[in-house]
């Protein structure tokens, strides 16, 4: 069992930058029971990663075939290469936020395939359906997590295109998701690529993949500050009511957004975690069962 110690030379919330990798509650990839433990598929192969924090110390464990490749990857993975420090906030709200939170950072899993297939299923639907339909293929399809964590990994390109379309149907997912994760899926290999190039557009040259999906990978592949979640529901009537009160569309959030180039979806980062979202006046959409259909 390979591991790892390192120091950040930096203020570093654990589980903040390393929470924005899992998918809801139950996510069979993904513990935060004794530290922070997640399965992935890697270049090399599946893996196991288990993160805990000592004083200043970092202590990381590893099991599998890409066991060591996330190791090697640990200082990426927990921010060491964002640039929050070319980062200023013009607005007060999201001053005061980013000083309460120094160690809010974007990490970077290097990784795509997990990333997109986890967005995909969050398009367009809740957050209930989609992390459903995340626990449901990953506990049925993925493969047993090596590692004493009783975790799954998340299922292969190559798994997903051998299933049957009722074995789709009993996950509950429709069939436009089911189209757009297949399309994804036949050329994944290639997609891997788009965290090297840091290139949402190669992903978005998949049928289906549109700016909110490519965001979504961009945020947290290659740690990206600029991505903007645009197309997304909750996400531009908060940022627009949090700087003024009023909720807008993406075109007013984008518009106030502007003077954070290149460093936007980080400015809508600082808001998220202070908290800010508009208030609720109408009922909340009822999630879809599509194992019912």
């Amino acid at each position: 069992m390979p591991s790892r110690a390192w120091t950040p030379p930096f203020p570093l919330d654990l589980g903040a930058v390393l929470g924005r990798l899992r998918r809801g509650p139950g996510d069979p990839s993904f513990s935060a029971e004794g530290g922070v433990w997640f399965a992935a598929n890697t270049p090399c192969g599946p893996g196991t990663l288990h993160v805990t924090r000592t004083s200043g110390e970092v202590l990381a464990e590893a099991w599998g075939e890409g066991g060591q490749w996330l190791l090697d990857g640990l200082p990426a993975l927990l921010g060491a290469d964002d640039t929050v420090d070319e980062f200023v906030a013009h607005h007060p709200i999201i001053a005061e936020s980013r000083r309460q939170r120094p160690g809010l950072r974007l990490g970077a899993t290097n990784r795509v395939w997990d990333l997109l297939f986890a967005s995909i299923l969050e398009q367009k639907v809740t957050g209930v359906e989609a992390f459903r339909t995340w626990r449901e293929l990953g506990r049925r399809f993925g493969e047993s997590a090596p590692g004493p964590k009783p975790l799954k990994v998340p299922p292969t390109p190559q798994r997903l295109l051998g299933l049957q379309d009722w074995e789709w149907h009993q996950c509950g997912l429709d069939g436009a998701r089911r189209r757009t994760l297949i399309n994804a899926a036949q050329v994944a290999h290639r997609l891997e690529k788009a965290a090297e190039m840091r290139s949402r557009e190669l992903l978005e040259k998949v049928p289906g993949i549109g700016v909110w999906t490519s965001a979504e990978v961009a945020q947290r592949s290659w740690g990206d500050p600029d991505a903007v979640s645009v197309g997304d529901y909750h996400v531009a009537k908060n940022v627009t009511w949090a700087l003024t009160g009023t909720p807008g569309d993406d075109d007013g959030m984008m518009e106030l957004l502007e003077p954070y180039k290149p460093q936007r979806h980080r400015a809508v980062m600082y808001l998220e975690a202070a908290g800010l979202r508009r208030p609720r006046r109408a009922p909340r959409f009822s999630p879809r069962d599509y194992r019912k259909f």
